[in-house]
């Protein structure tokens, strides 16, 4: 079984109570990148893990995080 481990991801989620109103200005800028990712960003490793490509991969968790490691 493989996952995806998102950081933080601007959805419409984020807007409506995901986020305190105070937090939503500075949301993502402590990424690696500088900045939250947007969904589409995510769907390349969705559609990998879907993809025949991926028949040989198993037991991996991929990190979309802005360019930190998820196991510091």
């Amino acid at each position: 079984m493989n996952g995806v481990a998102p950081g933080p991801i601007w959805t419409p989620l984020q807007l409506d109570h995901g986020q305190p109103e105070d937090k939503i200005p500075t949301f993502g800028q402590d990424a690696l990148i500088g900045r939250a990712g947007m969904p589409v960003e995510l769907a390349p490793v969705y559609v990998l893990l879907a993809s025949n490509e991926a028949s040989y991969i198993s037991g991996q968790i991929y990190g979309v995080i802005g360019g930190a490691p998820i196991n510091p």
